[in-house]
């Protein structure tokens, strides 16, 4: 038998802190249930070292391995471990079933520890969050919230259609960019050869005609007598923004300022805000659905939200809730939030059906950034055919002016 603490809450509401002996880790969370408590946190009591830590005999190490561990692995995993738990095989099953049909990568040695680590009599929860770059505390909390409840399969049926979701969404605002930045790449690519190899050429007739140039010829001659001295600095810019953006990103206040640029952003803004809203609705949503009390679910997504506007306004709900007071006041004083969002978790709230109003919130703007996207689509590429119409046209109009000029003279 081995001795785990526990921490749970009695019919009262009260606080709970003892310690009980068990088999295994479920079956602690099941003789505190017999006890009439409803556990919040069980784990194995570690045992002294002369160093006053703990230590686990025998732990394997991680070893070297390239790369980390991606979204869409965690997503893969997460879903066929909810079929299996679904199916009804214990958990240190399914771990090594996992491992075991893995390629050699970083989270086939993390699912090596951690059903090391279960079979040793840690939970579930406890494992995974000693491996934070594979586990982040979302999803830790939820599995947290899954054993303490005795639902993990529902909780990873939830986890990984989640996931799925945000996957989803992630690589529909990415699709979004990919296009215009791959057109305009090589549109300025062409355009900075122009410069470089051809207006060279004319510059040389236009010497020797020995005549005044219009001023879009003498315009277009600067621009690549500079692009020709300079080419180096046409790779260097975009490198240079994307160092300042980070430099500038490593304090809050960077990070505000840019997050509030993001979300005003012509045409990509839009989207991105209707994003964020929409992982903000899911995960609380899914958080709350999931059993995770409403303060420490805000703590957690303020946390893995990513944009510093949306989780200013998460610390002032969790304030403006730890006082007693409602949820959709807070997000509306941000002005980020639609009337839309405010008034469904308004109606939330006095219906006690919070965490369905939430994740509908979240299924109608993942449909609103459908849309959004294929608008920006429709609206990118006029816009990119007629930039690139002006630019050839006033090289055209530029290089040829002088040799109108010069006709015209000869009549």
């Amino acid at each position: 038998m081995t001795v785990y603490t526990y921490e749970a809450v009695d019919s009262r509401g009260k606080r709970v802190k003892s310690e009980i002996e068990a088999v295994s880790s479920q079956d602690a969370i099941s003789r505190v249930h017999k006890l009439g408590y409803f556990p919040t946190n069980v784990k194995e009591k570690p045992a002294a070292t002369a160093g006053g830590a703990a230590r686990r005999p025998g732990r394997k190490s991680l070893g070297f391995v390239l790369g980390g561990v991606s979204a869409r692995q965690i997503t893969q995993f997460t879903t066929q471990l909810s079929i299996l738990q679904d199916a009804g095989l214990p958990i240190v099953r399914s771990l090594k079933i996992l491992e075991g049909q893995m390629k050699p990568c970083l989270l086939k040695n993390v699912l090596g520890q951690v059903t090391e680590d279960v079979e040793g009599g840690s939970s579930l929860s406890e494992a995974m969050g000693r491996h934070p770059k594979a586990f982040d505390k979302l999803y830790v909390n939820m599995i947290k919230a899954g054993e303490a409840g005795g639902v993990l399969d529902t909780i990873l049926q939830r986890l990984a259609q989640f996931m799925e979701k945000a996957q989803a969404l992630k690589r529909k605002v990415i699709g979004a960019s990919i296009y215009p930045i791959a057109v305009m790449t090589v549109a300025v690519g062409i355009v900075a050869g122009i410069m470089v190899f051809v207006i060279p050429s004319f510059k040389k007739v236009f010497n020797d005609l020995n005549q005044t140039l219009p001023a879009v010829t003498a315009i277009l001659l600067d621009i690549s007598e500079l692009v020709a001295t300079f080419w180096y600095l046409i790779p260097g810019i975009p490198i240079a923004f994307v160092f300042a953006l980070r430099m500038t990103a490593r304090n809050k206040a960077g990070r505000l300022m840019i997050d509030k640029v993001k979300l005003h952003m012509p045409l990509f803004g839009t989207i991105i805000r209707k994003a964020v809203i929409s992982r903000f609705t899911r995960t609380l949503g899914t958080l709350i659905t999931s059993g995770v009390p409403i303060l420490e679910a805000l703590a957690i997504v303020k946390n893995a939200i990513g944009n510093e506007v949306i989780s200013n306004a998460i610390q002032n709900v969790h304030d403006s809730i730890r006082e007693g007071e409602s949820i959709a006041e807070p997000l509306a004083q941000t002005g980020v939030f639609d009337d839309i969002v405010i008034n469904m978790i308004d109606v939330g709230e006095e219906t006690g059906e919070l965490d369905k109003m939430l994740v509908k919130v979240a299924d109608n703007y993942d449909s609103e950034v459908d849309a959004a996207v294929g608008a920006l689509m429709s609206v990118m590429e006029p816009i990119m055919i007629i930039g690139l119409g002006a630019t050839v046209g006033f090289i055209v109009v530029a290089l040829f002016l002088p040799l109108i000029d010069l006709i015209k003279g000869m009549t």
